[in-house]
């Protein structure tokens, strides 16, 4: 089954001073190169969620979607503007600062979406949920709108008012590392220097 995958790039990264997170470097890349490399082999279609360093952004080769919104709706105007623009009927959504990502994420998203005739996949480990990383079916998009013009903003409680699965990636749960601030960043380059 096709799969297209949006990576949230859109947010305001104040921890980091406001910088554009996925253009942050590790290892002499950015955040969001190493995103796409464990997508790439996962998905169909990769689409990128920005709103400022654009021109960057679009030299990645990938199109690039801008929030239609002003005032910033948070990761749900990312998840929005991937089901309106996706060319497939499922949907993977993935932040920009998790540069460990399960290279089997969206293959194990899958098989319990549909074993479980779900709506949405989203993953969990170690008893913490990860709701920006999940899989939703393109036919979820009315609800989303009409939550979002509802004024509501939760990710987690969109969710859950669907048919809503959770898949435990306890086996990686290292690989949901987000790196919120400039220290989280030494820390994961310092651990990859050392492997």
């Amino acid at each position: 089954m096709s799969i297209s995958a949006i990576i949230l790039s859109g947010g305001r990264a104040t921890r980091m001073n406001g910088v554009d997170k996925g253009l942050v470097l590790l290892q002499s890349k950015s955040l969001i190169q190493h995103v796409i490399e464990r997508l790439t082999r996962q998905v169909d279609e990769i689409l990128i969620n920005a709103n400022r360093e654009l021109a960057q952004y679009q030299a990645l080769g990938y199109p690039v979607l801008q929030d239609e919104v002003e005032d910033f709706l948070g990761p749900l105007a990312g998840f929005s503007l991937g089901l309106q623009h996706a060319q497939h009927d499922y949907v993977l959504t993935v932040p920009c600062d998790s540069p460990l990502l399960p290279v089997d994420l969206a293959q194990r998203l899958m098989a319990a979406l549909v074993e479980n005739k779900a709506e949405i996949a989203v993953a969990s480990s170690d008893g913490s949920t990860h709701p920006v990383f999940c899989l939703c079916k393109e036919t979820v998009l009315p609800s989303l709108t009409a939550y979002l013009q509802q004024g509501e903003r939760r990710v987690s409680t969109w969710q859950k008012s669907l048919q809503y699965i959770e898949v435990d990636f306890s086996d990686r749960n290292e690989a949901f590392t987000n790196l919120n601030t400039f220290e989280d960043l030494a820390v994961l380059e310092a651990a990859l220097n050392n492997t």
